[in-house]
């Protein structure tokens, strides 16, 4: 889309280098709408309102009238602080934002020689990433005489090693042969996770 024609000036210059604000809500005297569904500052619910009536409220209030759903019919409009309505939004998005994490399918390698030492740290690493809300990708490295043993035997030195680590977990995809041996897949199992840790809780409050 063209932008508009400016006649060059100062003023111009600054029109084009001020970023565009698109998430900012309409308040006061930009509302635009001739009705509102308006919440009082206590939550409570005014019903539909002309405009003129719903920012007489909000100035006896001595607060802001804020279009918070425009795209709602009519629009929604809360009478409330500005300031703190941002500030409340702002840290609302923050929240959001550390809650929400990037799910990555993890690998972790073992072989039929890994020794006890290593078995236990590999468990451990494979429980920070399943804590993380990623998955674990468990592989059995095979080399040399190791591919001619029997499947069996393999799959079950694998599934040892996964009951090593110690966060609960779900099998997403069974032990299958891969390229290099043999893998499966898990993921956290929260509500397996949350039974053990209270049952833990449980047992150092009353130990013996």
């Amino acid at each position: 889309m063209a932008l508009p024609r400016c006649v060059p000036s100062p003023f111009c210059a600054i029109f084009y280098l001020l970023p565009v604000a698109t998430d900012r809500l309409r308040i006061n005297n930009e509302i635009r709408a001739q009705e509102l569904r308006v919440i009082s500052a206590d939550g409570s619910n005014l019903g539909v309102l002309p405009l003129e009536q719903a920012l007489a409220a909000a100035k006896t209030a001595g607060l802001d009238l804020i279009e918070i759903s425009p795209s709602a019919v009519p629009p929604i409009a809360k009478i409330m602080d500005y300031g703190k309505f941002e500030y409340e939004r702002s840290k609302k998005e923050k929240v959001a934002k550390a809650k929400v994490k990037v799910s990555e399918t993890k690998e972790v390698q073992v072989k039929v020689g890994t020794g006890e030492h290593d078995m236990e740290l590999k468990a451990k690493k494979a429980a920070e990433w399943l804590a993380e809300g990623h998955r674990v990708r468990a592989e059995l490295f095979l080399k040399g005489r190791y591919k001619g043993m029997e499947e069996k035997f393999l799959k079950d030195r694998l599934e040892k090693f996964l009951l090593r680590i110690p966060y609960a977990y779900k099998v997403a995809e069974p032990i299958t042969k891969s390229p290099k041996g043999f893998a499966g897949v898990i993921e956290r199992d929260l509500v397996a996770q949350a039974k053990r840790e209270k049952e833990s809780k449980i047992k150092n409050e009353n130990p013996g």
